[in-house]
């Protein structure tokens, strides 16, 4: 069981001006994909939850959107910490959900076990915040798309071996598909759906 200090502490000291610059920061970090943004507002969410996630949670997260949460985190007292401070409801459905989040080395499905949004609404689909074990010193990734003057590489660490196929699907139904907030520590990268990712070439 939970205890109320887990549930009730580690949220934004300056809740307004922390959740602005979180949301500044996701905002570039869509816009300017593969870049990694290490986040000045601290959150200390519960375990299994990173520091990122949560703040990602608290800054984005609120009585309409619904949250789904792998079996680990629901296990935890992430669930009430997320209702407490965002009043985010806890969803059973990947298909409900606005958010899933996942911790470090949590079994990822499919993308499209969850929301894809439609052809009409796009944006009605999941954005998922995967912790990982590192935003660098993985295999290497070429990123490009909106957002991306010519390509980038980015070098996440403890992605599934799948995710490449997953995230071509992903890419193949758009304006549907997921977007992504990969989470290490602190720091984070987005990945919107219209980034083309492959791998770098030797």
């Amino acid at each position: 069981m939970a205890s109320q200090s887990q549930i009730y502490a580690g949220a934004f000291a300056d809740p307004v001006f922390a959740a602005q610059s979180v949301f500044r920061d996701l905002m570039d970090g869509f816009a300017r994909p593969g870049t990694i943004k290490q986040l000045s507002a601290k959150s200390v969410p519960p375990a299994p939850l990173s520091a990122a996630a949560g703040a990602v949670a608290l800054t984005l997260c609120d009585h309409d959107t619904p949250v789904w949460l792998t079996s680990a985190l629901s296990k935890s007292a992430v669930p009430q910490w997320i209702a407490f401070h965002s009043g985010a409801p806890v969803t059973s459905s990947k298909t409900e959900a606005r958010f899933a989040f996942f911790e470090r080395g949590a079994a990822i499905p499919s993308f499209d076990h969850f929301a894809l949004g439609t052809q009409e609404y796009p944006d009605r689909s999941t954005t998922l915040v995967i912790e990982i074990e590192a935003l660098a010193d993985g295999a290497p990734l070429v990123a490009k798309g909106p957002g991306i003057k010519t390509e980038v590489e980015i070098s996440p660490k403890g992605l599934p071996d799948v995710f490449l196929e997953f995230w071509n699907a992903n890419r193949a139904i758009f304006p549907r598909g997921v977007d992504l907030v990969l989470t290490a520590g602190d720091a984070l990268v987005c990945l919107p759906r219209t980034t083309r990712l492959s791998p770098k070439e030797a």
